[in-house]
Order: structure tokens, then C-alpha cells, then sequence
């Protein structure tokens, strides 16, 4: 089957799947092409992405948040639910992403988003990093040792020669286990034991942790030419980098419609620091579409994403495809 026009032409029954099972489908795919399509289709007004909504809960019991999403060249729409469930010890929080064909107004798909949010969420930096770095950077820098964080260093590691790939996070000093987990992933990497040991000097310092406070201090910036990407959590206004640090950067976001409005520390630096939305260069549309200028790197520079409705739309259409087409 080459074209959704056959793929659609049938009734195909949707299809549930699991994280299991969507793992394998992963490994098909080709997730910067993905992404880059994506932004691409962005550029061109192909792609709609309204705006997260919050929905809280009755009775104090969680809330949850809708990521949803439409493109025209695929002929797909849907959304992503992301609940958080307050219970009487730790707080359940899961998330599933529903696939709909505006051909038919039929569901396709509905599937664990657990995978498919660390993939696309990885993959989102790594296409700033492609757009933003410099070509001859050579120190890579990673705070978090997680699960998403080995996901950024995947989708990264071959962009740039990087000479160095140094990780810090606050257990994975003695977790050995840990260690040699990332290690295996690429032998360039080496443990810090500070997250100021680990950004001396770096070209590039990926944030992929779940801390709504900064996990580095901008006095430990030993250079101007730095790209700093960023990624989001549930905690309200998270950050993980000061607010105040927005106005002596060049600042860049995945889709400057929705992100200014949600990431937490652009709006603390909107009402604590003076900084303008209106300082932002760019987005991953602008980017991918050459719409912007390149950073001149005569300043820091910032990446936040915030994770689109739509990123989750364009991973769960892959999946489907690699259904349909097996």
C-alpha cells in the first residue's frame, strides 16, 4: 500500500495496543524524518495544534491534560489524554493517544502513549539540536539519567562527532548498575558527580529530568556558545533552568503558538523578569523551513519544548503505518 488514499480505501478495524506492543513498531520507524515532516507540515499551515488543555478532576482527585492534533497530509486526527490520579499513596499517572482518519471519521488507533512520549519527546530535541548546533560542537552534556534521558542520548548521539558525552544526575553516582547501562548505549559516555563537573565547557547540555526547579546554575556557564534544550514535566510551572536566564538568551521553542503559554519558565520570566514573548527567535517550523536565522552564538541559546498534541498524532500515525503496510 503506497498512499493513505489505498490505506483508507477499506474499512480497517482500530487497533489497541499496548506499550509491549508498541515497542517493536518503534524500531521501524524512522522518527527524525517523522518530526521533520511534521514541522514541516506546520510551516506550510498542513498541521493544526491548538493549545493543551487542563481539565481538572471533581473532588480534588487529579486533573489531566488533552494534547490534540490534526494533519492534512496524512488525513489524521486525535489526541493524547494524560491523566494525573490522586490515590491514597503514590499518584497513578498514564497516557494514551487515540488515531482518527478525517477520511472516514473512523478510529484507527489507541495505544499506550508511554513509549511513544519518550520517543517523540527525544526525537523533538534531537531535530533543535540538528536545526541549532553548530556543525563542528564536540562536548555533549545530559542531566538525567532516566529513561527519556537515554532516549535523548539515542536520538543524539549521531547527529555531531561528539568527542565527549558527559551525564549527571543525583543517584547514578552509586547506582553502578545504572552506570554501565548508559555506558553500553555509547562508550563516549563518562559519569560526573556534579551537574557543574558535567556542563564545563559543553557545545550542548540537554535537560531531561522531571524537576520543576532549575538543575543547573547559570553561574557554572563557562561559554557564550552554548545550546541548552529543555524539556517539560507535570509539576506546575516547571522549569529547569532559572527564568531569569531568558533574557541573556537567544530563545527558541517547538511551536511558539502554544509553548510561551505553558512553559513555566517563560511565564515566570514574562511576570518576574520582564522578558517579552516577543524575544523569541523562532520555533521547530520556522526552523525546518528556514523561516528564521540560525543562532550567531554570540549568547547562549535556549530550546523549550513543551510536547505537542501533534508530535504524539505523527508517532501514532507511524505506528499505524507500519501496520498496515507489514
Amino acid at each position: 500500500m503506497s498512499s493513505n488514499e489505498t490505506l483508507f480505501d477499506h474499512q480497517v478495524a482500530p487497533v489497541f495496543l499496548t506499550e509491549d506492543e508498541v515497542k517493536p513498531l518503534f524500531k521501524k520507524m524512522d522518527v527524525a524524518a517523522c518530526l521533520h515532516d511534521l514541522f514541516s507540515a506546520l510551516a506550510n499551515e498542513k498541521a493544526i495544534q491548538p493549545a493543551q488543555t487542563l481539565t481538572l478532576l471533581p473532588s480534588d482527585k487529579g486533573d489531566f491534560i488533552t494534547y490534540q492534533g490534526g494533519i492534512e497530509g496524512a488525513d489524521v486526527f486525535g489526541a493524547k489524554l494524560s491523566p494525573y490520579l490522586v490515590t491514597d499513596t503514590k499518584p497513578i499517572i498514564t497516557a494514551w493517544t487515540t488515531l482518527m482518519s478525517s477520511r472516514t471519521g473512523q478510529p484507527l488507533l489507541c495505544c499506550d502513549s508511554g513509549l511513544l512520549t519518550q520517543e517523540r519527546t527525544a526525537g523533538t530535541t534531537a531535530l533543535a539540536v540538528d536545526q541549532l548546533a553548530r556543525r563542528d560542537v564536540k562536548k555533549l552534556a545530559i542531566i538525567g539519567a532516566g529513561a527519556v534521558a537515554k532516549a535523548h542520548l539515542h536520538h543524539v548521539k549521531g547527529l555531531r562527532d561528539w568527542q565527549s558525552i558527559r551525564v549527571y544526575s543525583p543517584n547514578l553516582v552509586t547506582d553502578s548498575a545504572l552506570q554501565d547501562s548508559l555506558m553500553t548505549l555509547d562508550k563516549r559516555v563518562s559519569i560526573c558527580d556534579s551537574a557543574k563537573e558535567c556542563i564545563q565547557d559543553a557545545d550542548v547540555i540537554m535537560l531531561c529530568t522531571s524537576s520543576g526547579t532549575p538543575v543547573i546554575d547559570k553561574a557554572d556557564l563557562t561559554k557564550t556558545e552554548v545550546l541548552i534544550t529543555s524539556i517539560s514535566t507535570n509539576v506546575a510551572n516547571a522549569h529547569e533552568i532559572c527564568p531569569s536566564m531568558l533574557n541573556k538568551m537567544d530563545v527558541y521553542c517547538d511551536y511558539k503558538a502554544t509553548t510561551p503559554g505553558s512553559a513555566g519558565e517563560m511565564k515566570l520570566a514574562v511576570s518576574e523578569h520582564q522578558w517579552s514573548t516577543d524575544a523569541l527567535k523562532g520555533d521547530l517550523a520556522d526552523l525546518v523551513s528556514q523561516g528564521v536565522a540560525k543562532p550567531e552564538y554570540d549568547k547562549p541559546v535556549f530550546f523549550r519544548s513543551i510536547g505537542l498534541g501533534l508530535e504524539d498524532i505523527a508517532m501514532a500515525y507511524g505506528i499505524w503505518r507500519q501496520m498496515q503496510i507489514a
